[in-house]
């Protein structure tokens, strides 16, 4: 028997409101002081790409590059480190959106995950071109981390989406 994290369950449409108070959420837990520890993902990355895979029509380059920009003075880092890398970031995962979908949510963690490792290749890239010093192998981590949080960040995200459980006996869906 296998084990499949699929539902049939019809989803509402997402709440533009809602993306932008998920993406504000993942802002706010990156000025933690606890998203410098090794591992602690990048929460802007992860919830853009889910948003880019799953509405790549509501969120884009446009989103990336707004919160690639506060991100950058938030974190004091070179301006356009981080919106570079968003950008994309966002553009592969929009372009990758109906491939990834089509897999089961473990599936689609392993799909996510090199999508994930192009924002530390790219502030690496960038940081070390400016100048930067190198920030250890551990900075390497959090994509990983933020693949295997994939599956929790779906159900938590899509569940404002699920209707209610309702039966009607006249209604065939």
């Amino acid at each position: 028997m296998q084990a499949t994290f699929s539902s049939s369950r019809i989803l509402l449409p997402v709440r533009p409101w809602f993306i932008a108070l998920s993406l504000i959420v993942a802002l706010l837990l990156n000025m933690l002081p606890t998203a410098w520890w090794p591992g602690v993902p990048d929460w802007v990355a992860l919830v853009l790409c889910f948003w880019s895979v799953r509405e790549f029509r509501k969120v884009g380059m446009g989103w990336a590059f707004l919160v690639g920009i506060v991100m950058d003075v938030a974190d004091a880092s070179l301006m356009g480190q981080h919106t570079l890398a968003y950008v994309l970031l966002t553009y592969f995962a929009s372009s990758l959106s109906r491939r990834v979908l089509w897999f089961p949510l473990l599936q689609q963690a392993l799909q996510i995950l090199p999508l994930l490792c192009i924002v530390p290749l790219v502030q690496f890239a960038v940081g070390m071109l400016a100048g930067g010093q190198f920030p250890g192998i551990l900075y390497f981590l959090w994509p990983l981390v933020g693949a295997l949080l994939w599956l929790p960040l779906t159900f938590l995200l899509l569940l404002p989406q699920y209707q209610p459980v309702e039966r009607d006996a006249n209604r065939p869906i």
